[in-house]
């Protein structure tokens, strides 16, 4: 299984961490388990730090009560976060892992165009080099 190697650390903040908030965590940040799979592959510790919280007892109707915060530390390659406030504290899971799932993927893009980019340029500065025929 992909996810021996990663550590995932949960923590709670004025919510009981039950044993459905606990899976359901697990299984978002898992879902992940695609694009970190190739991290791992390259021999990079995956560390990821997930709290919800609640952050208020007293509210009015209408605010956002529940928040998500998740960073996923990568040796060598860098860290990721995302943060969500919801009125659903499911909700502001769902909303973290996708906006981490974009932020991962674009930075996986932006590697590989960093990559083109400079073998297109090295390639034209090869072309420049060939001597001029009489």
């Amino acid at each position: 299984m992909i996810w021996e190697d990663i550590k995932i650390n949960i923590k709670a903040t004025n919510v009981d961490l039950t044993d459905e908030i606990h899976d359901y965590v697990v299984k978002k940040v898992t879902n992940l388990g695609k694009l970190l799979q190739k991290f791992q592959d390259d021999g990079a510790e995956v560390l990821v730090h997930f709290e919800v919280a609640k952050t208020t007892n007293h509210h009015q109707s209408g605010e956002k009560l529940f928040r998500a915060d998740c960073n996923i530390a990568i040796n060598g390659i860098g860290d990721f976060y995302a943060h969500q406030e919801e009125q659903d504290l499911f909700a502001a899971i769902d909303a973290v892992k996708d906006k981490l799932f974009r932020e991962i993927r674009s930075n996986k893009n932006k590697k590989f165009d960093l990559y083109k980019r400079g073998a297109l340029k090295l390639k034209n500065f090869l072309k420049g080099l060939v001597p001029w025929k009489k």
